[in-house]
Order: C-alpha cells, then sequence, then structure tokens
C-alpha cells in the first residue's frame, strides 16, 4: 500500500461538468476523480466504470451537465486516524483505492495498492512506461545562473525528461556552517566546502532555473540536502524529490521528504544492504511513493564496481520500480541497465569535461546525452514482449522473399489426392512453408494446378474455391502485374485493375503482349525500387539522385499512356507513387523537411505528365526496402 497525500490531479470541485470529470479522469491515468466541495469535503466519486453505466442508461448525453449526475456518493472511506495495517485490510484488487478523510471529512489522501502508477508532474513511471531520464546538473553550471540556463535549454533539446539539481543550506547542513577555510576540516571535506562556496547558486537563482525548466518543457527537480532546503522547495511548489546517496541513511531526511508526499528517487550508493533495508522500512512505514536508484558514489566507477545485477535484488527488496544512477565514464553502462529493468536513468550534464569539479569528468556532453536517449529508446523498442514469437510484418516481407515454398511438380486435377512425388521445394516464400508438407500429402487438390503453381494455406483444406461474380455498391478491382492479369480476372467482374509495376515491367512491350481491349478502367502503381538498390526519392538533396528519380517516374508515365488505349472506361489514369521524403537513421527536422518539400515539388514540375494524374502515396512513418527499416519524413 502507498498512500497519496499529493492528489490535486485526481479533485474537482462539486460545481463541474462531466466534460471537465472526464478530462480530468483521462488526464491523471488513476480511473478516478475526488468530487469536493470547496472546503474540502468529500462529495463522491467518479471512476470510468461509474461513467460508463451512467451513459449506457441515458438516452440523451449531454457532458455540459453536472458531474452530481453520475458521481457515486456512497462511497468507502478511512479516517486518518487509522492505522496503516487496518486501511491496508480494506484493499484488494476489487477496491484499488479508499479515500483517506480528516474527522470534518475534508479528503487529506488516498490510499492505493502497491501496484501504480509513480507520478512525476505529467509523466508517469510503470512497467510499461518508457525510462525516465535526469540529465543531472548538480553543481556543473559552478556558480553562473547564465550558464544554468543554457544547460536546461541543451539538456530540454537532447530528449531529457528532466533536469535536476541540488540545494544546500550552509549554514544549517554543516557543523561549521559551511566554512571553506576550516583548517580542522579533513582534505575531502575541505576541497567540497571549496567547491560549495564557489559554485552554490543563491535560492532566487535556483527558482529562476526551475521556472526556466517548465518554460523548456522540462520537469525540474531537486535534491535537498537538509531540512530548511527542502522547507525553502515545499515552499516553492516542487513536485518531486531526488535523495541523494550521502542522504539514504538520514532517516529524519527521509521522513520530512515523505511527509510531503511527493515522489522520492533514492539513490543507495554508499550504502550497505542492511542500510537499504532500513530506509526501506522508513519509507514504507511512511507511506512514501519511491523508486531506488542503483547506484556508486565514485567518481568514476571503475566498471568492475557498478555491479549492474544488483537492480533485480534492489527491485525484489524494495518491492517498487528501479533505476540506474551512473558516474562511470560513457553511457554504455547506461544501456545495459535498461535492458536489466532500469526506470529511470540519472546522468551528469556538462558543457565541458575540463570545468573545476569532480562530477565534470563524468557528465556527458548535450550530444553525448542526445545520442545515450536515442540508444535507451531504441533499446526501449527492442525489447518486445515475452510472449510467444510470432514473426513481425518485415520478417514476413522477407520471408516471402528468402525462404522457400511448396510447389507443384506436376499437374494435378481437381479432386485429384496430392502426393509426395507430386511436390517440390523452391524459391521464393510466397507459398506454403516446406513444414506443411507432410500435411499437404493426402490432400484433395480443390483447384487445378500446373506445373509450377504454389500451394498456398487454403490447400490444406478440403473446400473447392470457385471464382464468381460480384455486386457491390463502390467499384472494385483486382492488384495485378503484367504476367498475372488475365488470369486473375477470369471467372469474375472487376470494375478495373491495379497494375503494380517493377521496374523490369518498364520494358514491357504493351502492344505486342495486350491481346485485347477491355471494358473496365486501369490504374497504375509506380515501383519505389530499381535497378542498382536505387530507391527513387524526388525530395534527394543529391541532385544526381533525384534526376534519376525523375526520369525513371517519367518511364512509368510514359507506360501508362500507352495502356490507356487497352482501357475503354479509362479517362485519366491514377498513377500511385511514393513520392519520397526517406532517410536512413532518424526523422528530420523540420527546417529539413521544408527543404525536402520544395525539391519535391520542383521535380514534381519536371514531369511531363499530360494525360496522367500523380496520386502521392504516404507510406507509414517506418517504411521497409531492400530488407531493412528506412524512415519517411513527408506527408504528402
Amino acid at each position: 500500500m502507498i498512500i497519496n497525500r499529493n492528489i490535486k490531479s485526481l479533485l474537482i470541485f462539486g460545481f463541474s461538468t462531466i466534460k471537465e470529470a472526464l478530462e480530468i479522469l483521462d488526464n491523471n491515468h488513476h480511473g478516478y476523480v475526488i468530487v469536493i466541495e470547496e472546503s474540502g469535503v468529500v462529495e463522491g466519486i467518479m471512476t470510468d466504470g461509474d461513467f460508463r453505466r451512467w451513459s449506457l442508461k441515458q438516452s440523451d448525453i449531454n457532458l455540459n451537465d453536472s458531474v452530481q449526475k453520475v458521481l457515486k456518493k456512497d462511497f468507502d472511506f478511512v479516517y486518518e486516524t487509522e492505522n496503516d495495517k487496518s486501511i491496508e485490510s480494506k484493499l484488494s484488487d476489487e477496491r484499488r483505492f479508499i479515500p483517506i478523510l480528516d474527522i470534518k471529512k475534508r479528503i487529506v489522501g488516498i490510499a492505493e495498492l502497491r501496484k501504480y502508477n509513480i507520478e512525476i508532474s505529467n509523466k508517469y513511471i510503470n512497467e510499461n512506461s518508457e525510462c525516465f531520464v535526469i540529465a543531472e546538473i548538480g553543481l556543473n553550471h559552478n556558480g553562473s545562473i547564465d550558464r544554468a540556463i543554457k544547460m536546461i535549454k541543451l539538456a530540454a533539446e537532447a530528449g531529457a525528461d528532466c533536469v535536476k539539481f541540488q540545494m544546500r543550506n550552509m549554514s544549517s547542513l554543516y557543523l561549521n556552517k559551511g566554512n571553506a577555510d576550516d583548517i580542522k576540516e579533513d582534505l575531502g571535506s575541505q576541497y567540497v566546502l571549496d567547491l560549495l562556496s564557489k559554485f552554490q547558486l543563491s535560492d532566487r537563482d535556483m527558482i529562476k532555473a526551475f521556472d526556466y525548466c517548465k518554460k523548456c518543457n522540462v520537469i525540474p527537480m531537486c535534491t535537498p540536502w537538509d531540512i530548511e532546503s527542502l522547507k525553502t522547495l515545499e515552499k516553492y511548489g516542487m513536485e518531486s524529490y531526488k535523495v541523494a546517496s550521502a542522504d539514504f541513511t538520514n532517516h529524519e531526511l527521509l521522513l520530512e521528504l515523505a511527509k510531503t508526499g511527493k515522489t522520492l528517487i533514492c539513490s543507495t550508493g554508499m550504502c550497505t544492504e542492511s542500510e537499504i533495508l532500513e530506509s526501506i522500512k522508513v519509507l514504507k512505514s511512511n507511506s512514501a511513493k519511491y523508486i531506488l536508484l542503483q547506484c556508486n558514489s565514485t567518481y568514476p566507477t571503475p566498471y568492475k564496481d557498478v555491479n549492474l545485477k544488483y537492480l533485480k535484488r534492489l527491485k525484489k527488496l524494495g518491492n517498487c520500480f528501479v533505476g540506474y544512477s551512473g558516474h562511470e565514464r560513457g553511457y554504455h553502462i547506461v544501456l545495459a541497465s535498461v535492458v536489466l529493468g532500469a526506470k529511470v536513468i540519472e546522468k551528469h550534464f556538462t558543457l565541458d569535461k575540463n570545468m573545476e569539479g569532480n562530477d565534470h569528468k563524468v557528465s556527458l556532453l548535450p550530444e553525448e546525452f542526445s545520442d545515450m536517449v536515442v540508444k535507451i529508446r531504441d533499446i526501449e523498442q527492442s525489447l518486445g514482449t515475452s510472449k510467444a514469437r510470432i514473426p513481425t510484418q518485415g520478417e514476413l516481407m522477407n520471408r516471402n522473399t528468402l525462404s522457400k515454398s511448396l510447389v507443384a511438380n506436376k499437374q494435378i486435377k481437381i479432386g485429384e489426392i496430392i502426393k509426395e512425388e507430386m511436390i517440390i521445394i523452391k524459391a521464393p516464400g510466397k507459398g506454403l512453408q516446406p513444414n506443411k508438407k507432410n500435411e499437404l500429402i493426402g490432400k484433395k487438390a480443390n483447384r487445378k494446378f500446373n506445373i509450377g503453381d504454389f500451394f498456398y494455406m487454403s490447400d490444406l483444406t478440403n473446400n473447392i474455391i470457385k471464382r464468381k461474380n460480384y455486386n457491390f455498391r463502390r467499384p472494385w478491382g483486382n492488384a495485378v502485374r503484367f504476367h498475372d492479369y488475365i488470369d486473375l480476372n477470369k471467372g469474375t467482374n472487376p470494375d478495373f485493375m491495379e497494375f503494380h509495376l517493377s521496374y523490369k515491367d518498364l520494358d514491357y512491350d504493351i502492344d505486342k503482349n495486350f491481346p485485347k481491349i477491355y471494358e473496365m478502367d486501369f490504374t497504375v502503381h509506380s515501383p519505389d525500387t530499381f535497378k542498382g538498390d536505387f530507391l527513387m526519392d524526388l525530395s534527394n538533396e543529391n541532385l544526381d539522385h533525384r534526376k534519376r528519380s525523375i526520369k525513371e517516374l517519367q518511364k512509368v508515365i510514359d507506360i501508362t499512356i500507352k495502356l490507356k488505349k487497352y482501357f475503354n472506361k479509362s479517362n485519366t489514369p491514377l498513377i500511385i507513387t511514393s513520392l519520397g521524403g526517406f532517410s536512413t537513421d532518424k526523422l528530420i527536422n523540420n527546417d529539413e523537411r521544408k527543404k525536402r518539400y520544395d525539391l519535391m515539388s520542383k521535380s514534381l514540375k519536371e514531369l511531363n505528365s499530360d494525360g496522367v494524374e500523380i496520386i502521392g502515396q504516404t507510406l507509414p512513418p517506418y517504411p521497409w526496402y531492400f530488407g531493412g527499416q528506412l524512415f519517411l519524413n513527408l506527408f504528402v
């Protein structure tokens, strides 16, 4: 169980509309809203299920009606005076939350089962969410608010979800009131005190930095090193906190942090397991929302000391989400932690690794941080699922090309028993896979086979497939190739044919091979790929590539015009084509995209397209060519 006291996103006033309640319900990811009076007294609860059940009974729904029409006024609750064990006993899979009220029935918190979303501002961390990536600026601004502002902007551009700082009240934190010249301090403390005396930002500048984070659409976070700093941050309205490894054994500070009801991200560096367990007990007993980070507090951390395997144990010990705070050089260890289940990543961020301060040398530059975020997102996509394996769409396309099929070795009549000697295995793999051979043997042929015909899944049934005419309200057609359009149109009545061309079809002699004139319409689907692994792209920045693309599409136009005289119902034939806009490694930015649109427009004007209409085809954002994935940047 956790007790959530940061409940602003779950509350709505009783004078609100149903629409307003649904908007809050949609945004808070909890599945319910608590309806309150202005005094904080709870009027009732509305869950998404309550709304669905209510709406099914209505003949007419007006979302501008009062939420009072939907809310459930008879609800379970507990008083804040009840102990945690009693509250937890009232929770179950059927009742996953329960409001906590004071003696005047004003809401003070919500008890929830521990299977929950961790909320950090507008981000939610759960088993299916992306990693929450923190750019730790710490003291790497070296005392300059201007540098801090620049770092925030660059961290946001690099893909950070959050930018983190540190706050210390020196007179409260240190026994010597933060005196950097105290000769009684040992060497390590003198070094730290010297850095802090030079590089601390004022509280006013820190707040300026937090506000700028919000302007850059990144979440500000801060590590309070003492209770006075926590008070300052609470007064500001900080939405979550980071607990430094050095303070994870500071139960007094942990207790004050837990009382805020905010999400706590806790580093565990320098701690023994028994100390970690003690602090977990403090957090749990105070119903804190927390995430534990595996961390080694050395700068830089030797790779042999990182101990990433401890992540899984840490998750079990804390019964919580876990993450990784890395002080090693580079970011490849971070990527390994993502594979092992890290849901939060923290890495130090700098503009110059040679600046004064021991954090700079283990920090990432903006371009390195950006690369790390991109690779994290790639890895998250690659992790997939542990469910039963099925081939991906790309694999199925490649299987069609690369694998083998069962093929008829001789003519087979309808009703004839298929024998082993009638079957051979040949490429490509567009038919029945070879592992189905024994299943195919002994079946009755449900259609006629010529030598070289492929067997398909439908041939494993005893259903005889017959062609017939169709009568639809809309025109319908067959997608065909030059080698099969005659056969595919036998025994049926399409309104049009759509010829899917390969680049070799552009040399097809139309007048020599077309046997008759058809009483139907036609369209043409241009090839995308051409001889020599060439991908047509009318927006390509390489002039030679663009010129060849224009040349190849002109060939498609020319053959389409030749086809027109064989289709009596054709007026202006349509040519469907992918016009381009591809990139190989990543999606391009908006400025580059505008240039590519301009190039595409210029290319289209260079075509002689009289008599045809070119229909641009927008592919999915990750099209598949030459056996692999590309990126598509233009919507046409």
